[in-house]
């Protein structure tokens, strides 16, 4: 699943190429993909908005209209292509924005499980799906004591509690594995146990591990890539993520592989406490 990283690299991609433009026309061949409203009135008011401003907020790429924004969630496997009017649909192509009449912006998703939502623009932060997400990883808000408080009385591992999106917005599988690791915290810890000084930790090796995952383009593993097929690079920066079997960078003991909340996860279980 595409994590903070990888969509803030297909929200810079596209901001490249759709900026400015207007929506004149829409296509839903798979109304499960709107999630707000109905399919109905998603594509009557959409059409003639200005797409404005190109952002994220936590794993949802926020399209800033005219009135609206437009939140996607791009779940395990979607992704967005640009064809002519002309070329057919594939199977997999489930919403199409037709831009300035010329551009045929397409939404692909082979599972179907990704997500749209239209939003007022004064509502945006006042209602779901956003109102639900806690803080971005960067915001100065996030501090030792906000996750401190956030997670000291769950009995949940820490690698779930980072994977909460109510408290950190963007974080995902992948980059759990290499912050925990980073912070030498084992993931099966009870957040409970985890200390204040730990917080510290944590918040220091999430700003470290985004930034320069952002700054690589993200991962690409399995099916991820970003539009038009922007490959990341920072898969070849993962300490322990995937790496199941192979040395530790640190210690050279193996590293291992367990489920922790239904999750792949790999550690290192000596230099992990």
């Amino acid at each position: 699943m595409p994590e903070k990283p990888e969509v803030i690299t297909v929200s810079n991609t596209l901001k490249g190429k759709i900026l400015g433009k207007t929506i004149t026309g829409c296509n839903v061949y798979w109304d499960n993909i709107i999630a707000y409203p109905t399919t109905n009135e998603f594509k009557k008011e959409i059409i003639d908005r200005k797409i404005k401003n190109i952002t994220t907020r936590g794993k949802f790429i926020v399209f800033t209209l005219d009135k609206y924004s437009l939140l996607v969630h791009l779940r395990m496997e979607g992704k967005f292509t640009f064809r002519s009017l002309q070329d057919e649909r594939n199977k997999h192509e489930h919403v199409e924005f037709i831009l300035d009449k010329n551009i045929s912006f397409r939404y692909m998703d082979t599972r179907k499980f990704g997500k749209m939502y239209l939003i007022d623009n004064n509502e945006l932060e006042k209602v779901k799906p956003l109102s639900e997400l806690g803080l971005e990883y960067n915001d100065k808000k996030l501090t030792k004591e906000y996750l401190y408080n956030k997670i000291h009385k769950k009995n949940l591992p820490i690698k779930t509690s980072l994977l909460d999106q109510s408290i950190i917005a963007g974080i995902g599988n992948i980059y759990d594995d290499e912050i925990l690791f980073m912070s030498r915290i084992s993931p099966t810890r009870k957040s409970s146990l985890v200390t204040i000084e730990e917080c510290e930790e944590i918040i220091k090796n999430t700003n470290i591990v985004l930034d320069k995952a952002i700054k690589l383009g993200g991962t690409t593993i399995r099916s991820f890539t970003s539009s038009e097929g922007v490959h990341g690079r920072f898969q070849n920066e993962l300490l322990v993520h995937g790496k199941g079997n192979e040395k530790c960078p640190i210690c050279g003991n193996n590293i291992l592989k367990t489920k922790v909340g239904g999750r792949g996860t790999y550690y290192c279980n000596v230099c992990q406490k």
